[in-house]
C-alpha cells in the first residue's frame, strides 16, 4: 500500500482543480439570495469530513429511487450507500454540520456499465441521490433546501474525533437516526493522499430532481478493500427507515477520513420533474417536501443539543460540547 501510496501522490498532485473557472471568476463577487448573504464563491474551509461506503442490495436500492431516470451505480454486483459527514467549520452562514446518506447512482436513459461510471464521471453522470440530509442550524435548511432543493432538516449532530476513530451521531426527537465510526485508516500520514473531487448530490424536493456540484480539495487518510473498518448503526428516525431495506451490510468498500477540506457548492444546478406513466403513479412518487417547508425559516445559526451517544454501545465520547466548536 505504501508504494502505491508514493506512486501516487506525484500523479494526484497534477490533477488540475475541480472548481469551474466561472466560480473563480465570481470570486469576490457578492450575493442575496433567498435573503441569505453570500460572497463568492460558496465555500467552506478547513472541514474535516469522513466518508464510508457499503454494499447494498442493488434491487432494493432501484426500488427506492424515484423518477425513471436514476439507477443504482453497481460495484461487484452491489450498489452503495454512501455514508458522507462534514464538519462545517468556516462559511458564509456559520459552523455546522451536514450528514448525508446516499445511494450511489447514474442519471440517464439507459443503465451503466459497471465500474466505467468511476472513470468517466461526467459521461455516465455518476452522483449520488440523497435519502437524508441533516443539519445542525435552521439557516443550513433554509439555504440547502430553498434554494438548492436538498432535503435538509434539523437535527441533533455531533462529529467526535479521537486518536483512533472519526464518529458521527444523528438523533431526531428523541430517536437515533444514524451512528458511524470509522477507523482512522493506517497510522497518521501513511495513506495520505491529495484529492481533488468533483461530486453531483441528486434531491427530490417539490416533486421535482434536482442536482447540485460540489468540489473538494483535501489530503485525505483513504482505506480500500479489507484494510477499511466502519460501524453502521440505523436507528428509528423517520428520515433513515427507507434505507432499512436496503440490506446494508456491514463491511465497508472503503473509508476516508479528511482533516482539513476545502470546498466550494457551486452555485449552478439543474432541475428535471419526476415522471411516471401513469398521472396516479406521478402523484404517489416520492417528491420531498414541498415549499410551505421552507417559507417560514429564518436564519437561526444555534443548534439543539447533541445527539445521546448512550443509545450506541462502546461510542466514543466527546471531550467537549459540539455546539462551541465541534471536534
Amino acid at each position: 500500500m505504501k508504494n502505491l501510496t508514493e506512486l501516487a501522490v506525484p500523479l494526484l498532485k497534477l490533477l488540475p482543480s475541480p472548481v469551474p473557472r466561472r466560480q473563480e471568476r465570481l470570486r469576490g463577487q457578492h450575493a442575496f439570495a433567498d435573503g441569505i448573504k453570500y460572497v463568492m464563491p460558496v465555500n467552506s474551509d478547513d472541514s474535516p469530513v469522513l466518508m464510508a461506503a457499503f454494499p447494498i442490495n442493488k434491487r432494493a436500492a432501484a426500488a427506492a429511487l424515484p423518477g425513471s431516470e436514476m439507477r443504482p451505480f453497481t460495484l461487484g454486483g452491489k450498489g452503495l450507500l454512501v455514508v458522507t459527514v462534514v464538519n462545517y467549520k468556516s462559511t458564509d452562514i456559520g459552523k455546522y454540520i451536514e450528514y448525508s446518506l446516499a445511494i450511489a447512482i447514474t442519471h440517464g436513459s439507459r443503465p451503466a456499465p459497471p465500474i466505467l461510471p468511476l472513470l468517466f464521471q461526467k459521461t455516465f453522470k455518476l452522483g449520488q441521490f440523497v435519502v437524508d440530509l441533516p443539519v445542525s442550524s435552521e439557516v443550513s435548511v433554509k439555504g440547502g433546501k430553498g434554494i438548492w432543493g436538498m432535503p435538509k432538516h434539523q437535527a441533533n449532530l455531533d462529529f467526535v474525533v479521537t486518536d483512533s476513530t472519526v464518529s458521527a451521531q444523528y438523533d431526531k426527537d428523541g430517536q437515533l437516526g444514524c451512528y458511524i465510526e470509522i477507523e482512522r485508516p493506517a497510522a497518521p500520514g501513511a495513506t495520505r493522499l491529495p484529492l481533488k473531487l468533483a461530486a453531483s448530490n441528486y434531491c427530490v424536493f417539490r416533486n421535482m430532481l434536482w442536482k447540485s456540484d460540489i468540489y473538494f480539495e483535501a489530503t485525505g487518510d483513504i482505506a480500500l478493500g479489507a484494510q477499511a473498518k466502519a460501524r453502521l448503526i440505523l436507528g428509528d428516525a423517520p428520515g433513515v427507515e427507507p434505507l432499512k431495506d436496503l440490506q446494508v451490510e456491514s463491511k465497508p468498500v472503503f473509508t476516508a477520513w479528511l482533516p482539513q477540506a476545502h470546498g466550494v457548492l457551486d452555485d449552478h444546478y439543474e432541475a428535471w420533474f419526476l415522471t411516471a406513466p401513469t398521472q396516479l403513479e406521478a402523484v404517489a412518487l416520492r417528491g420531498g417536501d414541498m415549499m410551505d417547508s421552507v417559507v417560514d425559516l429564518g436564519q437561526g445559526q444555534e443548534w439543539l443539543a447533541p445527539p445521546d451517544r448512550s443509545r450506541v454501545p462502546g461510542a466514543a465520547v466527546p471531550s467537549a460540547d459540539p455546539r462551541g466548536g465541534a471536534q
